[in-house]
């Protein structure tokens, strides 16, 4: 049976199916978690410290010493989402504020679901289509955009304007995990290929996690409503994107191509809800339209970059020069399974 390559021809498989799989057994086996108790509850409700040892193993795969060859391109791409993740949470948090939008077309859609879905880029995506259509240097130019990963930033964008105070203490939390997996993977080569490894292995479990606290009769009413975020999403970030990668000597190839929301984002409106309460009411609902958001974007992305470097770009006439070896083992050491 080939359980795993079904799968991963999902969009964001191995985060999407495990999360459904969750919201279904908590929509119609509510129970079965208390029932059971011991490790299979845990599991049930284990996405926080699962996240937590995932941040970890996420950071160890960032090299310190290839960052300022690949600053330039990572760097301003991940300026331009964290850029836009600033404007949504100031013009939607002054039309609607913290909470989720009660009723109307666009019940459900909150500031927190919209900023996390801009924040994160879909690595894995992102890379093989550098690959494909880009140059060496573009797809290591993730190694800068994973510190996007978790919500430190969305947490930064909603204090700043001015949607509820997060201590400082639960602001360096958030990226502690993320810091000490750093710190870890440039002091030991050997600890960096070791925890690498369970970046993947980690990704099922705390979407399963996460999904059984998702109700699918909420999920049904957020379909249009997730279909239509995701594809405003994309369009608004491609615009920008491409924008800024010309600006910078790029062709705007990996500027659409980084117009994606991560897998990884899906967590991120109830990793928010725990450190401040007050987005409690919206975080069920963000949850599912980030998750719709990374559906929607997997699917979309990719021809249109295709058709962005077939039909729009010139073929250059001299390839850019390639990354230095550490520079080659930092894309290929970089999150390609999200």
């Amino acid at each position: 049976m080939q359980i795993k390559r079904a799968i991963e021809r999902v969009p964001g498989g191995m985060m999407v199916v495990p999360l459904l799989c969750g919201a279904t057994l908590a929509t119609f086996a509510p129970h079965a978690a208390p029932f059971f108790g011991s490790f299979t509850n845990a599991l049930y409700t284990g996405a926080l410290p699962i996240l937590a040892v995932f941040y970890v193993c996420m950071g160890a795969r960032i090299s310190l010493g290839a960052l300022p060859q690949l600053l330039k391109k990572g760097g301003a791409l991940m300026t331009t989402k964290v850029a836009l993740g600033f404007l949504a949470s100031f013009v939607l948090g002054h039309l609607i504020g913290i909470d989720p939008v009660r009723t109307g077309w666009f019940a459900g859609l909150s500031t927190l679901a919209v900023v996390a879905a801009i924040n994160d880029t879909n690595g894995g995506l992102y890379m093989a289509l550098m690959e494909q259509y880009g140059q060496p240097a573009d797809s290591a130019a993730y190694t800068v955009m994973t510190l996007e990963s978790g919500p430190f930033l969305t947490m930064v964008s909603l204090g700043v304007a001015g949607l509820a105070a997060f201590p400082w203490q639960t602001m360096v939390g958030a990226i502690l995990p993320l810091a000490v997996g750093m710190l870890l993977g440039n002091l030991d080569h050997e600890m960096r290929q070791f925890l690498s490894q369970g970046v993947s292995v980690l990704i099922p479990f705390f979407a399963f996690a996460i999904g059984c606290t998702l109700d699918l009769h909420r999920v049904a009413t957020a379909g249009l409503l997730g279909l239509t975020l995701g594809v405003v999403l994309v369009l608004v970030s491609a615009v920008c994107l491409i924008a800024v990668d010309r600006l910078i000597g790029g062709d705007g190839t990996a500027g659409i191509a980084a117009a994606t929301t991560a897998g990884n984002a899906a967590a991120v409106p109830m990793l928010v809800a725990v450190a401040n309460p007050r987005y409690a009411a919206a975080a069920a609902s963000a949850t599912v339209l980030v998750a719709c958001c990374v559906i929607v974007s997997s699917l979309l992305v990719p021809p249109l970059t295709a058709l962005w470097k077939t039909r729009v770009v010139r073929p250059r006439e001299t390839p850019e020069p390639l990354l230095s070896q550490e520079g080659q083992a930092v894309a290929e050491t970089s999150d390609s399974s999200r």
